[in-house]
């Protein structure tokens, strides 16, 4: 996986977290650096440690299931993004609070943060260095955080929906462009 590739899927992995820093920036009558920091923090730590622990369950196998890696990839990939994209067309999403404190932030992460630890997963059939890769999953995620909770605090909800439907579609398309390189190139 190049970096680009990386870059898409870190990108990929942080919309469901950005979408609930856009619900945060809602619900948050005054927000400021502390509370962009916090959200961000939040989601780019477990964003980015959810794949190492991914990996490293899966590292171990890897040379039993070498020859089927790519269809485990293409089917995480796949079952994520597909799931990503459906959850878009449910009508009663979840209302967030304005809470900010850790209990909250820390169900928030884990739940955001479960298809990059199935994401490691499929990081240890590609050979990645996973610590690099951890942290510009982690970084990035940041960043689209403090974002979103700056949208959320001055737009609204209206982003929510695209955004998780965008990173349902790209993850997807990675799974598929994987299992299309390993299958005829």
């Amino acid at each position: 996986m190049n970096y680009f590739l990386l870059i898409l899927t870190a990108i990929s992995l942080a919309m469901d977290a950005f979408a609930v820093s856009i619900c945060k920036g809602l619900s948050i009558k005054k927000t400021n650096i502390k509370v962009y920091l916090i959200v961000g923090f939040y989601f780019g730590l477990f964003q980015s440690l959810m794949p190492v622990i991914g990996y490293f369950l899966t590292y171990n196998f890897k040379d039993l299931i070498m020859v089927i890696d790519h269809w485990i990839v293409f089917v995480i990939l796949g079952i994520i993004g597909i799931n990503m994209i459906l959850e878009t067309y449910k009508e009663d999403f979840e209302s967030i609070d304005d809470k900010i404190d850790f209990k909250t932030m820390i169900v928030l992460a884990i739940a955001t943060s479960i298809d990059a630890l199935a994401v490691g997963v499929s990081f240890a059939f590609l050979n990645l260095n996973i610590i690099s890769a951890s942290l510009i999953i982690g970084l990035i995620t940041f960043c689209i955080c403090v974002i979103g909770v700056k949208i959320g605090s001055m737009f609204g909800n209206r982003y929510e929906k695209k955004a998780q439907l965008f990173g349902g579609i790209i993850l997807f398309l990675i799974g598929l462009k994987i299992l299309i390189e390993h299958l005829f190139f």
